[in-house]
């Protein structure tokens, strides 16, 4: 006689569970990639900058402390870090180190003060499916040693609340 072999059930099951896995929301990573692509527009500004000579690889940026909006819901540590790492991204870019009030003098020609604020700019727009936060991104480029404002820019837009 013929005998059959029973199908394997975890074959069958490795589909469901491969498309339940793709289908599953990700919140961190939404609210990573939100993030990355500020900093990415800001960075680009940056680097951009008229004030700053060139090339980038020469520079040295100082961030200081960001200025986050609580009501944004993104933390200070969190802004930092992307637009850190979007500066860093930035092919033949600056050097970028974290700045301290201690750093205020002494500094070298090739170092620059970078200061940013993320501000809620408006209340929360409500859509259909989703809520938009809109904000106001400023940086400020200044020398490590002088309070005068060397380039300023604002960027603005809208976060998606569900990402954060």
């Amino acid at each position: 006689m013929n005998a059959r072999r029973p199908f394997p059930l975890a074959l069958l099951l490795v589909p469901l569970l491969l498309a339940g896995c793709a289908a599953a929301p990700d919140r961190p990573e939404t609210l990573r990639q939100a993030l990355l692509n500020l900093g990415e527009r800001a960075a680009s500004r940056v680097i951009g900058a008229p004030a700053l000579p060139q090339p980038p690889a020469d520079l040295v940026l100082l961030l200081a402390a960001p200025e986050v909006n609580g009501e944004l819901g993104i933390g200070q540590e969190r802004f930092r870090e992307s637009l850190t790492r979007a500066l860093l991204a930035v092919s033949d870019g600056p050097q970028v180190l974290d700045w301290t009030e201690s750093m205020g003098t002494g500094g070298g020609a090739n170092q620059w003060r970078l200061e940013s604020r993320l501000m809620a700019d408006g209340p929360r727009l409500r859509l259909s499916d989703r809520e938009l936060l809109p904000y106001r991104l400023t940086l400020v480029l200044r020398r490590p040693d002088g309070e005068s404002v060397m380039w300023e820019e604002s960027l603005q837009g809208a976060l998606d609340a569900s990402a954060l």
